[in-house]
């Protein structure tokens, strides 16, 4: 399968993935266009977390296809931080990652804007649990990628912190970009499009 449109980021058809002799999805067609923003929905257990994986290409422990235009950013559920690390270390560390050299004033600022002014020194493993969901998402205001998939970005934030989130978000779908977000809270974006797994697609 050719992706043909320059707007489009990502196309998965007919997916079906198995766990433990349960199907979790069967058949799932997936389209993520420039400016879209997806809420991946469903109940615990429902898949949210193996599909976003299946189109991030970390597992190919599936059926059917998926191609992506570009390279893509995966944040998942825990976050990816190395606790022994600070905000500014796992920033540089994902920078490389991504084969760039961020100045110390890019990362410091991207902590800032995410709220974490004052705690870029400090090892995540002292953070609480909220502080380390917004350095886990700080790396999205660097990141060159057009396509996110986030897992469960809105866990642990206070209000504030989502409404950080919501506005990230926003101003990635207006810049071009797309996001696929498992989550229970709604993402509250403008535009966004719901994707239902499990009973609750039935």
């Amino acid at each position: 399968m050719t992706i043909s449109s320059t707007s489009i980021l990502l196309r998965a058809s007919a997916l079906t993935c198995e766990r433990d002799g349960r199907r979790l999805f069967e058949n799932l067609d997936l389209t993520i266009s420039a400016g879209d923003v997806v809420e991946l929905r469903g109940p615990n257990g429902s898949g949210k977390t193996t599909l976003l994986r299946c189109l991030a290409g970390l597992t190919a422990d599936y059926e059917g296809s998926v191609e992506r235009r570009l390279p893509a950013a995966y944040c998942g559920h825990r976050g990816g931080l190395k606790g022994e690390l600070t905000p500014l270390e796992n920033l540089r560390w994902y920078g490389a990652l991504e084969g760039r050299r961020a100045d110390t004033r890019s990362l410091r600022d991207a902590l800032d804007a995410m709220g974490l002014e004052g705690y870029a020194m400090t090892p995540c493993q002292q953070l609480s649990a909220g502080q380390q969901r917004r350095a886990a998402l700080a790396r999205l205001r660097l990141t060159r990628a057009r396509l996110w998939l986030l897992d469960e970005p809105l866990t642990s934030l206070d209000e504030a912190g989502c409404t950080l989130v919501r506005e990230l978000l926003d101003r990635h779908r207006c810049d071009g970009g797309g996001a696929i977000c498992a989550t229970h809270a709604p993402l509250e974006v403008a535009g966004t499009r719901m994707q239902m797994l499990g009973a609750a697609a039935a």
